[in-house]
């Protein structure tokens, strides 16, 4: 845990900029790789505390990227 009590607080998630550059919305992208729009809306949002590799491959997979497109870090300042 962070010092202000959040968990993984550095890591930032940049599914908007893929979908936005692969003019793909959040509902088909739930729709492709199986998972319910509400739970991707979760990891979209950083409120996510883990992701399944499997979903992280899918992710990939659908928006032609690597994890590290997908995810990033952000040291807490």
């Amino acid at each position: 845990m962070g010092e202000d009590g959040t968990e993984g607080a550095g890591i930032v998630v940049k599914l908007d900029d893929l979908l936005h550059a692969r003019r793909m919305t959040l509902t088909e992208l739930a729709e492709r790789i199986g998972i319910t729009l509400a739970n991707l809306s979760i990891l979209k949002t950083g409120k996510a505390k883990a992701i399944r590799f499997s979903t992280l491959e899918a992710i990939c997979r659908e928006l032609d990227c690597q994890p590290g497109d997908l995810l990033g870090y952000e040291p807490a300042v």
